[in-house]
C-alpha cells in the first residue's frame, strides 16, 4: 500500500539555525503514527510542514503522491494543541459553522455520537471542561471526513481519566480507517496508541519504528527491583551489576531465571522483588539523553 503522506529530504532553515536536518517519512494509511522529541528538536517544525502550515526550505512533501494543494486542504483535519473558538457559540452552532467551510462532511449527527458531545451540545463552549474541549475540538478536525488527521498533543492538561476517555475516541477514529498523526509528551499515550513512532533529536529523526521492535532492538533485557535493604552486601563480590536508584537496587539481566537463582543463593529476600520491562522513556532518554516533558 502506498504511504498516504511522505516526506523527502525535509529541511526547514531558518538564519543561524537549522530546525530540521533532511529527514525522510513515510506513513502509511490507516496507522497512527506517534512523531516525539524533546524541546527543539524540530517536531513541531516538521508538524507544521506536514500540515502545509509551513513551507520547507527544501525536500518535498507529498500527500497520496501529489504535492499538498487544495485536495489536501479538503481530506486533513487537524486538531491543534492550542485553538481559539469563536466566543458566545454553542457546541452545536460551532459544528455548524465549521460544516459550512467544506464541500463535504461528515453527518453532524455522526460527529456527535462519535465524539460523545450530545450532553454539551447546547452548552457555551466557554463554559465546557478540560475534556469536553478536547472532545470538540476533534469533532472539528473530523467534520470535513478526513483521511488524513493530525493530534498535536491534544491530551495535555487533562487528568488521567479524561485522557484515558480521549484514548478510548481516538482509537475509534483509527478503526474507521484513518491516519493520525501524533505527537504527544506522554509515553505511556504513545505506546498505548502508536502503531508506529519516530523520535527527533536536532533535527534528525534518530529511532523509528514500533514500540515493541524498537525497545528489542534496543534493550532486550529486563530490570530487577530490589530494595536495598532486602539485599544489605550480600551482592558484595557478586558478578550481578547492581544500580543504586533511590532506595532501591536495579539490576539489569537478559537471563532472568539464572540471575534470579544466583539471587536466592546469596540469601537475598525476594519477597518485595519487582520485575521491570524497559518502557518507551526509557528509550527516548536512551537515544536523546534527555526527559521528554512539557
Amino acid at each position: 500500500m502506498s504511504p498516504i503522506i511522505t516526506a523527502t529530504a525535509l529541511v526547514k532553515q531558518y538564519p543561524g539555525v537549522r530546525a530540521v536536518d533532511g529527514i525522510d517519512l513515510a506513513i502509511p494509511q490507516g496507522i497512527c503514527f506517534g512523531l516525539l522529541g524533546p524541546n527543539g528538536a524540530g517536531k513541531t517544525t516538521t508538524i507544521e510542514m506536514l500540515e502545509g502550515i509551513h513551507p520547507p526550505t527544501s525536500g518535498t512533501v507529498l500527500y497520496k503522491g501529489e504535492p499538498l494543494g487544495s485536495r489536501y486542504r479538503e481530506e486533513v483535519g487537524i486538531q491543534f494543541q492550542h485553538t481559539a473558538l469563536q466566543e458566545f457559540l454553542t457546541v452545536r452552532e460551532t459544528l455548524e459553522l465549521f460544516e459550512r467551510l467544506y464541500q463535504k462532511t461528515l453527518p453532524i449527527p455522526e460527529i456527535i455520537e462519535l465524539c460523545s458531545l450530545t450532553d454539551i451540545l447546547e452548552r457555551d463552549t466557554r463554559k465546557i471542561s478540560g475534556g469536553q474541549r478536547q472532545r470538540l475540538l476533534l469533532a472539528l478536525a473530523l467534520i470535513n471526513d478526513p483521511d488524513l488527521i493530525f493530534l498535536d498533543e491534544p491530551t495535555t492538561g487533562l487528568d488521567p481519566q479524561a485522557r484515558r476517555n480521549f484514548w478510548d475516541l481516538v482509537k475509534l477514529v483509527k478503526s474507521r480507517n484513518k491516519t493520525i498523526v501524533l505527537t504527544t509528551h506522554y509515553m505511556e499515550e504513545a505506546y498505548a496508541l502508536c502503531d508506529e513512532i519516530a523520535i527527533m533529536d536536532k533535527g534528525r529523526i534518530v529511532s523509528q519504528g514500533t514500540p515493541m521492535q524498537l525497545l528489542s532492538d534496543h534493550f532486550g533485557d529486563v530490570i530487577l527491583q530490589i530494595p536495598g535493604v532486602d539485599a544489605g552486601d550480600k551482592l558484595a563480590g557478586c558478578e550481578l551489576s547492581a544500580v543504586e536508584a533511590g532506595d532501591m537496587l536495579e539490576i539489569r539481566t537478559k537471563r532472568l531465571h539464572h540471575t534470579l537463582q544466583q539471587l536466592m543463593e546469596r540469601g537475598v529476600n525476594l519477597d518485595r522483588l519487582r520485575i521491570r520491562a524497559w518502557t518507551l522513556e526509557d528509550l527516548f532518554i536512551n537515544v536523546t539523553g534527555k526527559k521528554l516533558a512539557p
